[in-house]
């Protein structure tokens, strides 16, 4: 059967889109690294220590420096970063309306569907807190028939009332009682993300972590499907990192 002339018109405008859409990553990647235009990175600032603003509006923490350092060993030449309301960061991507999300982003298989994302530059999940001379909880089990401090409407939350029922749970409002309630043994541990226990401890100290974390939850910085290019430079500097010691410093800076 012959082809007809429109088959062949699609044929060869498919043919064109691919092409176009490697000879623009190619140049994306290009344009960065001249200095034509900035990585444009977008962030929800708000999340010590992955991301903070200072009250001069300055960006700061692991994320700034982590994507600030890529960019460097990927030989781009300037940065920009963008705050953007979390929510908005896959749809700002997909908009073109930046280049590259670094906001503590969970790698989940919903969000790989639509962006891609680099190695796991960080391992997270919930964590148990415990005063410094407690040695009783060595396994999740061992929470049960203890007070534990959670959040209200977190993870957290579900995540002990479907594993570990026997648990009696102390639901706080705000980070800041949950804390609290450790030290003013109102509770007897405290789950919370593996980040946010971290950065209490190195800041207020008076807590330890428990030998183990109940789940696991890996970061990555996310990036378009249509720049495999780009995806390629950050993937080849966070390797980099992780071999020469770079990434575990940057981790003691600013979690300890």
């Amino acid at each position: 059967m012959p082809i007809s002339r429109r088959a062949l018109g699609l044929a060869a405008t498919g043919l064109l889109a691919g092409v176009s859409a490697t000879a623009r990553a190619a140049d994306l990647l290009a344009d960065l690294k001249s200095g034509v235009r900035a990585l444009r990175v977008g962030t929800d600032a708000t999340f010590p220590p992955f991301e903070q603003t200072s009250p001069a509006g300055e960006k700061s923490g692991f994320d700034i420096d982590l994507v600030s350092a890529v960019a460097r060993h990927a030989g781009i030449a300037k940065v920009e970063f963008q705050q953007v309301p979390f929510g908005q960061l896959v749809p700002g991507l997909l908009a073109d309306h930046i280049d590259l999300a670094a906001s503590a982003i969970y790698i989940t298989p919903e969000r790989a569907k639509v962006v891609d994302f680099s190695q796991p530059y960080f391992t997270g999940g919930l964590s148990v807190m415990l005063r410094p001379g407690d040695d009783s909880v060595t396994k999740p089990a061992d929470l049960n028939g203890k007070t534990v401090a959670v959040q209200v409407g977190t993870k957290s939350v579900n995540w002990l009332q479907q594993n570990l029922p026997e648990a009696r749970l102390h639901i706080a409002q705000t980070n800041d009682q949950m804390f609290q309630s450790l030290q003013s043994r109102q509770a007897d541990a405290v789950v919370t993300g593996l980040p946010a226990a971290k950065y209490y401890i190195k800041t207020h100290g008076g807590a330890k972590l428990a030998p183990f974390t109940l789940t696991h939850e890996q970061y990555g910085l996310a990036i378009r499907k249509t720049d495999p290019a780009l995806l390629a430079a950050v993937n080849a500097a966070l390797a980099a990192f992780e071999s020469d010691g770079s990434l575990k410093a940057l981790e003691a800076k600013w979690f300890g």
